[in-house]
């Protein structure tokens, strides 16, 4: 499920099964939209996009002008930027994830047009699809002339693929949350020998200023 956070405008998506889903959101003139989608490596994405103007006249979203577009931009888990394209008011978006992890995918109108939104506010219907539900089936059984036993038998080996991905995915995560976690652990137990050693050093450092003192009053 996609939570807005309004002081980044950023969304968390943590599913461990990756449907597709469609959801819309309304931005303003300089809004920025931005979602992070945790993928497996090497898994394609499909995002699809529609928009809506608000119309004073009529109070309601009609379709937007075909002046008006949208920037596109799609970061790895790095923070790199693997795809970043102007398109119109509908389009279609594809990439495939290299590196496992979180990948943030940001919307915002073009700059350029500004004078179409008039004060008023954009709805984007969002469309993104991950894993073996970008495939379009039917075509891939028209093009391969396959019997529907035989597209089920792919649609089941697509699903056990997705599924491994999945579990690799998972595997690393563990992996990485390990390495975390023993490096806090190891950071934490340096942390407490300091603070042994300062305790130490202190004490010592009392009893000999305690025992100068009382020899300095000759009361000792």
């Amino acid at each position: 499920m996609m939570l807005p956070v309004p002081a980044a405008g950023v969304v968390f998506i943590l599913a461990w099964i990756y449907p597709s889903y469609a959801l819309y959101f309304h931005i303003g003139e300089t809004e920025k939209k931005c979602f992070i989608e945790e993928i497996p490596d090497e898994t394609m994405v499909i995002g699809k996009y529609r928009t809506q103007l608000w119309d004073k006249q009529t109070n309601s979203f009609l379709p937007s002008t075909p002046g008006l577009g949208m920037h596109v931009e799609i970061k790895d888990p790095d923070t790199k930027i693997i795809l970043s394209r102007q398109y119109g008011s509908d389009g279609r978006f594809t990439f495939t994830s290299h590196t496992p992890g979180e990948h943030q995918i940001c919307l915002h109108s073009n700059s350029t047009k500004m004078a179409l939104f008039a004060g008023g506010k954009l709805r984007v219907h969002l469309d993104i699809q991950v894993g073996e539900h970008t495939n379009n089936y039917p075509e891939i059984a028209a093009k391969d002339k396959l019997t529907e036993l035989q597209l089920r038998v792919r649609q089941l080996l697509d699903q056990v693929e997705q599924i491994q991905k999945e579990q690799n995915y998972q595997r690393y995560r563990e992996e990485r949350f390990r390495m975390t976690s023993e490096s806090t652990n190891q950071r934490v137990l340096w942390w407490s020998i300091a603070q042994t050693l300062i305790l130490i050093v202190t004490g010592i450092w009392q009893m000999k200023h305690l025992k100068s003192f009382f020899e300095a009053k000759k009361l000792v």
